[in-house]
Parts: C-alpha cells; sequence; structure tokens
C-alpha cells in the first residue's frame, strides 16, 4: 500500500490523470481478492474494501520497511485498524497510490532518493483532495520556509500520518499535538501554562491548542500583525472593557502591548521598534532575494554592538530614499523576549496590574530594545538596538502612539512634548498681549498718518497766487 513504485518526484499531474480510474476501479470492486494471509499482523475492520485488504495482507506486517541505498529507512507498515477508522478509509488505498497496479506489485522497485523527498512529493496526492487547505498552506510560514529549502519544513504528513487521520483534531488529546515534535519548548511552556492545564484535564475543554491561535494550515508568524491579538480578544470577550475599569488608557494600551507582557508575569520584556511604511500605514515587508534590512541595520551598525540613535536615524535614511512619497516611521510595541514565554500564559489573577512595573524611570522593559521588519518569508527580521536610542530626539518619532507625557520617565521626551504644550498655549498669549501692549502706540502712528495725509491734500491741488 505504501509502496511508491515511483521516483521520489511525484506530480499532482500523474496522480490527476489516474485519479478517475482508481476510483472507479475500486468502485466497481474490480481489483483482485485475495484471502488474508497470515503474515498480516494486524486484523483490519471489516468495514474495509477487500483490495484494501489484500493491500494489508503484507503492509500490516511488524517491521515492513524499504531500504533507500543512503542509509535510510522508508516505513512501509500500515495499521490496519487505526487506517479502518481514520477518514480516508472509505477512499481505500488505490486513491492515493493510483499508480499501484496489485497484479504487478511490487514488480520493480523504483528508485527513492531520501525519505524528506518523498513525502515533499507526496504532498502533490493532497493537493488533489484538499486544494483550498493546499492554498491556505502555501500562504504559511511552513511553506516559506519549505521554499527556502528547509530540510525540516513540515509538510502535510508530517502534521497527519496519512493512514490514519481521525475525523476532527478539535478534541484530540494533548499528547497526540503534531506541533510539539518540532515545538518540543514552546510545547512544555503551553502545557504549563493556563490554557494547557485545563486542556491537560480534559480534551473536550474549549482552551485552545496550538491551531486555536495559530490555526492550522495558514500558520503565520505570531509576532506579525493582530491576529493573535484579535484571537485573544474573540476568546475573551469583554477584554475592552474589563481593562477599562482600572486600567488608564486601555485601547491605546491592548494596540502597542502584546497580552504575554502582562499575562505571562514571569517573563522578561522588551520594546520593538517597528518600521512602517508612512503611506500604505502596514507594517514594512522585505523584498524577496534582496536582504535590506540585515544589510542596512548591519552597515549602520559598525561597530556591532546595537544600533544607537545616529545608526538608527541612518537606518531611516537608507529606507525613505527609495520613494519620494514614501515616508519610513518606528512604532513601539512592548512584547516578550522569546517565543517560550509567550506561551507561559498563567490566570488573569497573576498578570502584572501594578503600573509601576513599566511607568518608572529605568523599568526592566525598556532595558532592551530591537528594530524590526517583516521578511519576505513572513517572519519578523529583529536587529538589536541601544536602549538609548527611547532617550533621543529619534524617539519622538519612533514613540508616537506608544509613548505618553510622564508615563516612562523618558526626560529628554518629557521635556520636548513640555515644551511642545507650552509653545502652543504661549504663542497665542504671546501675540494678543503684545498686540495690547502696543495697541495705543500703534493708534497714535495712525493718527499721525491721517493729519500728516490731510495736510499734503491742499498741495496736491497746484499753485495758487497769493497763497504762499
Amino acid at each position: 500500500m505504501a509502496e511508491p513504485g515511483r521516483k521520489g518526484t511525484t506530480t499532482g499531474a500523474m496522480h490527476r490523470d489516474g485519479f478517475v480510474v482508481a476510483a472507479l476501479v475500486a468502485w466497481l470492486g474490480l481489483i483482485p481478492v485475495a484471502a488474508p494471509s497470515a503474515r498480516a499482523a494486524d486484523s483490519p475492520a471489516n468495514t474495509l474494501s477487500d483490495g484494501d485488504k489484500k493491500c494489508l495482507t503484507c503492509h500490516a506486517s511488524e517491521g515492513m520497511t524499504k531500504n533507500l541505498g543512503n542509509g535510510e529507512t522508508l516505513a512501509l507498515r500500515v495499521h490496519g485498524e487505526a487506517f479502518a477508522k481514520s477518514v480516508h478509509a472509505p477512499l481505500g488505498c488505490a486513491i492515493c497510490h493510483a499508480e499501484i497496479n496489485l497484479d504487478k506489485h511490487p514488480g520493480a522497485q523504483r528508485k527513492i532518493e531520501t525519505r524528506r523527498g518523498y513525502a515533499v512529493a507526496m504532498i502533490e496526492v493532497c493537493r488533489t483532495c484538499h486544494e483550498d487547505k493546499f492554498k491556505l498552506y502555501e500562504g504559511s510560514v511552513h511553506a516559506s520556509l519549505l521554499r527556502a529549502g528547509i530540510p525540516v519544513a513540515p509538510v502535510c504528513t508530517d502534521c497527519h500520518s496519512p493512514h490514519s487521520i481521525a475525523p476532527k483534531a478539535a478534541g484530540q488529546p494533548m499528547k497526540a499535538v503534531a506541533c510539539r515534535k518540532c515545538h518540543e519548548t514552546i510545547f512544555e511552556a503551553y502545557a504549563g501554562s493556563v490554557h494547557g492545564l485545563a486542556r491537560g484535564k480534559s480534551a473536550e475543554s474549549p482552551a485552545p491548542l496550538c491551531a486555536g491561535c495559530h490555526r492550522a494550515h495558514d500558520v503565520g508568524a505570531p509576532s506579525v500583525g493582530d491576529r493573535l491579538r484579535n484571537t485573544c480578544i474573540a476568546c475573551h470577550g469583554g477584554t475592552i472593557e474589563s481593562h477599562q475599569s482600572w486600567l488608564p488608557n486601555a485601547e491605546r494600551h491592548l494596540e502597542v502591548v502584546s497580552c504575554p507582557a502582562c499575562h505571562s508575569p514571569g517573563a522578561q520584556r522588551k520594546v520593538d521598534l517597528r518600521l512602517y511604511d508612512g503611506v500604505s500605514r502596514e507594517r514594512m515587508v522585505e523584498k524577496k532575494g534582496v536582504p535590506q534590512f540585515e544589510d542596512r541595520a548591519r552597515s549602520a551598525d559598525k561597530e556591532g554592538d546595537g544600533l544607537d540613535a545616529i545608526a538608527l536615524r541612518s537606518l531611516l535614511k537608507q529606507f525613505n530614499v527609495e520613494g519620494a512619497e514614501r515616508t519610513t516611521t518606528l512604532r513601539g510595541r512592548l512584547e516578550v523576549r522569546t517565543g517560550v514565554e509567550a506561551h507561559q500564559l498563567s490566570d488573569k489573577s497573576r498578570a502584572v496590574s501594578n503600573c509601576d512595573s513599566c511607568h518608572r524611570e529605568g523599568a526592566d522593559p525598556f532595558q532592551s530594545v530591537t528594530v524590526s521588519i517583516v521578511g519576505a518569508d513572513g517572519r519578523p527580521l529583529r536587529h538589536d538596538a541601544q536602549k538609548e536610542v527611547l532617550n533621543s530626539a529619534v524617539s519622538v518619532e519612533s514613540m508616537r502612539g506608544f509613548y505618553a507625557i510622564g508615563g516612562t520617565r523618558i526626560k529628554l521626551l518629557d521635556v520636548l512634548l513640555v515644551l511642545a504644550l507650552l509653545s502652543g498655549i504661549l504663542v497665542p498669549v504671546g501675540h494678543m498681549t503684545v498686540k495690547w501692549l502696543f495697541r495705543r502706540y500703534l493708534d497714535q502712528i495712525a493718527k499721525q498718518k491721517s493729519l500728516e495725509n490731510q495736510t499734503a491734500e491742499p498741495a496736491r491741488g497746484g499753485d495758487t497766487p497769493g497763497k504762499q
């Protein structure tokens, strides 16, 4: 059943050509039937077709494998009972393995270069039936990694065992979550979180698993965009209202402070200054094949110890010269420093609610600063910056929508903003005061000019005899 019978470069065209034929063959019962062999280690359910049972007479055998010649071994065993319970069981073996001819199988074995190459090639079979899901996957960070040549980037069969896919993943136990195979440390952090503990007690708990927040197929970088924030708010109804009852400027906080920054109380926090396109009002994205951000950041950070205020201004100028209409700006956001910390969410009773933890001079979250842009593959690219950039004139622009006067005790910004406020008040008041003080003087000048004009008018009428 699992014998590929072709090279590890399977194409969607090949399977589409054989799809209808294979379906008809299975439907009409034209596949030869053989009595079950004692070689079968598993006893498949009676719901399987005779043709599938014939496949399992060999492929249910313990330890059935194929040596690939490069030291790797491809497992060919299929657990009959698990397959009988899977969503693919009604389709049968021939739908996905349409190129196999049971009369000649196994026949001459075709070479498969690597297990990974075979797995990547076989995703075209998945596309045949799951085109909608495949399109979502192609826009994911996983697919971007695969296109970039990252060998461990997950494909369909890394998350879904093709021979034992359950009808729904929503009620699956935590131990069955495929994400943990690649994200073990993050999954352990999740398991100890308020979500993981609730899920661990019951698979029917409404607490989210990985796909509940990150989605199953169009997985995106979690620190890009507002998708995760919106997911939190969607599940935790009344979030804005509940924060407004005690938190000043609650909506502003929810925009510029990530949820884990307060709800992972043991996490270390940082300020991420994000590059934004002032025209599109969207976060800037790196161009494919043109690593501008990394090259420009390294060029500006000549000493390699993080961007200082001058280097940061230089970096912004390099992006602004690309077009007269584009204005690259910076927007600050308070985040946790690592993905592990982002998953260590606690019960709301333990959330950080002490304003002084951030709104004081020398607060810990402002000791670590990064500058970032969205990479071509959807993941953020970051470069370290010196914490002093938050005290520079550049910060007036970078902290827009993030900084509140007196809020972080950034004295230079406090002085600049106070002066801006005072100038806005004093300039019109000063203008009115000066005008009042000199009004009498101006009136006298006006009267004197009027008298002079009246005296000069007869002279302009011409010379008259006897009037000298």
